[in-house]
């Protein structure tokens, strides 16, 4: 069945058929689904299947998530699929119905079929349509009601899709680029695919048989070309093939070529991955025949090469001796420092335990060191234990403690074997981390971790270092308590020298330090203390080392003949609390959390500081991986590359791999022979580099980035260092990533999800309508608001959105700027919360309650925030939330609604005066001066709100120009001319005489749906007036891509011809038109038969041009904006 009037199809035929989905379904064959005029998508997926409209609360199957089981982002296979181009596609028929509509002469009762059908269900109560309650009678003399009955077309079956494979990559980056090059013919895919769209949106459309249709998909796109014989490639022919822009694309062959048919011109074929099995057997056999040319050599003098052994085997090693002796000295005051303090000394169980840790401590390192020095990017890299780790083991040790208890007879032997145990499992878990995320390159994840939460971990070990400073030399049973016990302890006369003297060279030596810069300053001033130390020991006869020892001057040494290998025999497996270690899983990860805080930091500074532009953040992970988890299989602990160590070495001359290996050996050396020289180490020459490195790492912590960082983000470095020091060091990290997320979600909450405001009267669609349609639009244009978002939103940010859209609709607002659509352009946002959809909800309801119809654009139903807001219930409650996937859609959308009320006023009007309907000719303007048609005041009844009284009375305005203007002794006219007279009589004052001598000029011409009338660049050889249908400007430009829509009773192309310049844009025909052409010939006759007709013709193009400007700027601006 045709549809009524005035060519306005019905409703049931655009909208899907969601409604009917209630009743038993049949499959469809493809030639049973109705196909659709026009596609507005860029892909070749096909849409001709029925779905719900996207405007939700039309379809009854919608329905709310239950809250309990929501899942944010998750697909859900019971949401309804939604198919936004339909939607897009019914407000395109709409826009050139409406435009069709003023351009023609109604019959007497007719009315349009689309103001008595329902734009959807939730519509059908409202009460600003006046003529949905009316009955309009039809020609027959029956009543119009509802719509008709779909009438079904078939469709073509769409084409088998080809099979694009994946180009393989070559050697040469040329020549994959040159594979990727676009082809001449073959496979043609959409010329934009991959350019920028402003709204960036529609994945999914209608399939390639739609094209075969007529229908325009979203640019034209010919058939396929076949390929000539000729044209087969040799050595003159380009390595770029030329692309014509009817070729509209790029296309790829199974090789990467480019094309079905291009050979790899440079025989550079992607290469076969090899099976790990054959990778390790190929390097295997390379080793060995590596390892058999040595050999070789060194059985055979006369290869030997004297000046190559002179220099590799005498001179790079004197070379690497200062810088040895530097890592070395480090490597020990290091031991002394933190390696002493491995176990917590002050405890009973642990008091005898220091030696053992410095063995630990020089296992960790050498492992480190040889890693680093084999692997690592940075030759002279220096490996060192994790200081951090130590607040970690004492917490762990005191947790072991607590829980072994001391009822068992052989607890100390349980603890001491549960916690050694727990220090190497901990270093196993801290490799097995750090190798995986070097592994699947995770590296860059710790750059999502905040820099301040770091800062007050490394407050809180400076901290705890100088407790420990007081715990070691007070001689302090356990740990340091913050109690009046603890004071009156440290304040006992025997006690204050112990503390008090190492306190203050430390305070020496951290000013001195940060006024002397040589790097020879503090090895040179802790080595002053042990010599200045023994000059008053053997100065003096009251003092002697067995005495100074027993009051704890000196420490006490492990017992005689104790090796370096000690701690091997504290592993007693058969005795391990597997209990209490399990206790102390939080405290492993914790430590694995503050370790994989240092290297992703370290690695880069240490490169820029190094000049090293291809160091490999994952590779060093990995290395950091094999070498804590080596270090835990041979019972040591945590390591890492150390980055103040490795700057010392490197600079004094160890930049090299030798340098590393020869500085591992050296470390081995002091290894064995060092727990003989515990028992004559000063306890004050310890304290000294404990408090010196407190103080250190507190000013960095705490004093120096007081003004870098921000209030919130100082007040977090603050509370950990606190909690980290006097409760507990996992606790600290817990509160701190805490107070991290909360100042987090503060700070962008203060941040406005509202990126900007507009109205209707300042922003508008990129539709170019006739003058009719544009004077009622600049009247009601402030009925439209929109509003942008941006960012994330979630329960933070979408309170101000809330707080703003409260105060838009507010009475007192809405009595002075009363509004009938609310545009929120989705575009910018990346995604939402259930909180954020939930107010979504709230947002719905308060505008229906003020019957405001809320547009959501830049958001595709069926991508990951159109699905998040559909789960949470959005449109679900019979309030319809249109879905539009680009800003200009939604004000084409809010502009033809409006059109609506002034055809429904127009309907109106003419059945309640029961005047003579017009002929079948166009209404023209008369001349002026006219007096104007009394009219009748029934559109007061409509007129009961704000918002109606004011479009209403646009329309009577509007309605009032329209009758000046009608002059029916103009409507016999044939066109051209109504249609001149109907498209200048805002931009020109001529008239009908003058105007009929323009008509010889143009020329009637249709063009189906696709056809391309110009493209971008070429030559502007005809300036166009549209009688019927729909063209389609794209402008693509370095910035972006935008299109216009111009409609029956506007022109096209007058500035470029009129101009005599290039095309500025690619013209399409959207639906099937008519159009009268002026061509570059007939311009050229009027210009020398009529120059008064041709300098009108061109004054009227400045206008047009003018207007369009403005309009195309203010949208552009509102994008961007």
């Amino acid at each position: 069945m045709s549809s009524p009037v005035l060519g306005f199809s019905p409703w049931r035929r655009r909208r899907s058929s969601s409604v009917l989905s209630q009743e038993p379904t049949q499959d469809l064959s493809q030639e049973d689904i109705t196909t659709e005029p026009l596609s507005l998508t860029r892909s070749a997926q096909s849409i001709g299947n029925d779905g719900p409209s996207v405007a939700i609360s039309v379809s009854p199957v919608a329905h709310r998530e239950p809250m309990r089981s929501f899942i944010h982002g998750s697909v859900r296979g019971n949401l309804p699929p939604v198919d936004s181009v339909q939607s897009v596609r019914t407000v395109r028929e709409d826009t050139a119905e409406l435009a069709t509509y003023f351009l023609s002469a109604k019959k007497d009762g007719e009315s349009p079929a689309f103001l008595s059908r329902p734009r959807s269900l939730s519509t059908q109560t409202r009460q600003d349509r006046p003529l949905q309650e009316l009955d309009v009678e039809a020609p027959d003399g029956s009543t119009s009601k509802g719509p008709e009955p779909i009438e079904e077309v078939s469709e073509p079956p769409s084409p088998e899709p080809i099979d694009i494979g994946e180009p393989s990559e070559g050697p040469s980056m040329l020549a994959t680029m040159l594979r990727r090059s676009p082809p001449e013919g073959g496979r043609i895919l959409s010329l934009k695919q991959d350019q920028v769209h402003e709204e960036n949106f529609l994945d999914s459309g209608e399939s390639d048989g739609d094209d075969e249709e007529g229908n325009y998909p979203h640019r034209h796109r010919p058939a396929l070309k076949q390929r000539d014989p000729s044209d087969e490639p040799n050595e003159f022919a380009p390595l770029i093939p030329a692309v014509s822009r009817e070729s509209g694309g790029y296309g790829t062959n199974t090789n990467g070529s480019g094309s079905p048919w291009d050979p790899d011109l440079e025989s550079q074929k992607g290469t076969i991955p090899t099976p790990w099995k054959t990778q390790v057997v190929e390097s295997v056999r390379q080793k060995r025949g590596q390892l058999s040319r040595i050999a070789r050599r060194v059985r055979d003098p006369k290869l030997w090469d004297r000046q190559s052994l002179w220099e590799n085997l005498v001179v790079a090693p004197v070379v690497c001796l200062p810088a040895v002796i530097v890592g070395l000295l480090l490597n020990i005051l290091d031991a002394l420092s933190y390696g002493m303090i491995l176990f917590p000394l002050g405890s009973p169980i642990f008091e005898k335990l220091g030696s053992a840790g410095i063995s630990i401590f020089y296992v960790s390192t050498i492992i480190a060191q040889m890693t680093f020095s084999s692997g690592s990017i940075f030759r002279g890299g220096v490996g060192s234990e994790l200081i951090e780790v130590v607040p970690f083991f004492h917490s762990m040790a005191g947790t072991i403690t607590n829980i072994v208890g001391t009822k068992n007879p052989d607890y100390p032997d349980i603890v001491i074997a549960t916690t050694i145990t727990s220090y190497a499992l901990s270093s196993m878990l801290t490799g097995t981390v750090f190798f995986l995320m070097g592994q699947f390159k995770f590296g860059y994840i710790v750059g999502f971790i905040p820099r301040h939460i770091l800062i007050g971990c490394i407050g809180g070990v400076g901290w705890f270092l100088v407790a420990t400073g007081f715990e070691v030399t007070a001689r302090m049973d356990g740990s340091l308590e913050y109690d009046l016990d603890t004071l009156k302890r440290l304040i006992q006369p025997d006690t204050v020298p112990l503390w008090i003297i190492p306190l203050i060279l430390a305070i020496i030596l951290f000013y001195c330090h940060s006024r002397i810069a040589s790097k020879f300053f503090l090895p040179l001033y802790i080595l002053t203390i042990p010599l200045v130390f023994y000059i008053f020991v053997l100065s003096l006869d009251s003092l002697s080392p067995e005495a100074l020892r027993k009051n704890g001057w000196i420490f006490v040494g492990p017992p005689a003949g104790e090796p370096w290998w000690y701690f091997y025999t504290l592993y007693k497996f058969h005795k391990v609390d597997w209990g209490a270690i399990v206790q102390c899983v939080p405290a492993m990860f914790a430590l694995t959390f503050f370790g994989i805080l240092h290297v992703p930091i370290n690695v880069p500074a240490l490169a820029l500081n190094t000049g090293e532009d291809h160091a490999n953040l994952d590779h060093e992970l990995k290395l950091h991986g094999f070498s804590n988890f080596f270090s835990g299989c041979m019972g040591s602990i945590q390591n890492y590359l150390v980055y103040a160590n490795t700057l010392f070495f490197m600079r004094s001359g160890g930049n090299s791999r030798l340098a590393g290996y020869i500085l591992a050996a050296a470390t081995f050396g002091v290894m064995i022979i060092g727990p003989s020289l515990i028992g004559f180490i000063p306890v004050m020459m310890v304290g000294v580099l404990i408090f010196e490195l407190g103080f250190e790492l507190l000013l960095e912590a705490v004093w120096l980035p007081r003004k870098k960082l921000k209030f919130l983000e100082y007040l977090t470095v603050i509370a950990i260092v606190l909690i980290m020091g006097i409760y507990d060091f996992v606790v600290g990290i817990g509160v701190g990533i805490l107070l991290a997320f909360i100042s987090l979600i503060y700070q962008a909450s203060r941040v406005p999800a509202v990126r900007a405001t507009y109205s209707g009267e300042v922003v508008g669609s990129t539709v170019r309508r006739n003058p009719t349609q544009q004077h009622y639009l600049r009247q009601v244009g402030r009925q439209i608001k929109v509003m942008k978002l941006s960012g994330y939103l979630f329960f933070g940010t979408i309170v101000s959105v809330e707080d703003k859209i409260r105060h838009l609709i507010a009475d007192d607002s809405f009595k002075n700027c009363p509004i009938k659509f609310l545009i929120i352009d989705l575009r910018l946002v990346t995604g939402i919360d259930y909180s954020a959809g939930e107010v979504f909800n709230t947002i719905s309801r308060l505008l229906n309650g003020k019957e405001i119809e809320l547009v959501l654009s830049g958001v595709d139903p069926e991508c990951t925030l159109g699905r998040s807001l559909r789960a949470v219930g959005l449109g679900a409650d019979g309030i319809e939330v249109k879905l539009l996937p680009e800003l200009n859609s939604a004000l084409e959308y809010c502009e033809n609604e409006l059109l609506k009320t002034l055809v429904a006023n127009q309907e109106a009007e003419a059945v309640r005066t029961s005047r003579t309907a017009p002929t079948t000719n166009l209404d023209v303007p008369d001349q002026p001066g006219s007096l104007p048609v009394p009219r009748h005041s029934s559109l007061d009844m409509f007129a009961s709100s704000p918002r109606r009284s004011h479009l209403h009375e646009a329309a009577r305005i509007s309605l009032d120009q329209m009758e000046i203007k009608r002059a029916p002794r103009w409507q016999s006219f044939k066109e051209p001319l109504r249609l001149m007279l109907q498209i200048f009589q805002d931009v020109s004052d001529k008239n009908e005489d003058f105007w009929f001598r323009a008509v010889p000029f143009f020329s009637r011409r249709e063009y189906p749906s696709g056809t391309v009338l110009f493209r971008h660049g070429e030559r502007a050889e005809g300036f166009y007036l549209i009688e019927k249908g729909i063209l389609r400007a794209e402008y693509i430009l370095p910035q972006g891509w935008f299109f216009e829509s111009i409609v029956a009773g506007t022109t096209c192309g007058e500035l470029p011809f009129f101009s005599e310049t290039n095309r500025t844009a690619d013209c399409l025909v959207e639906r099937d038109c008519v159009v009268w052409l002026m061509d570059r010939e007939n311009w050229v006759r009027a210009q020398k038969a009529d120059p008064e007709v041709a300098q009108e013709l061109l004054r009227i193009s400045l206008k047009l041009t003018s207007e369009r400007l403005s309009v195309i700027t203010s949208y552009t601006l509102t994008m961007a904006g």
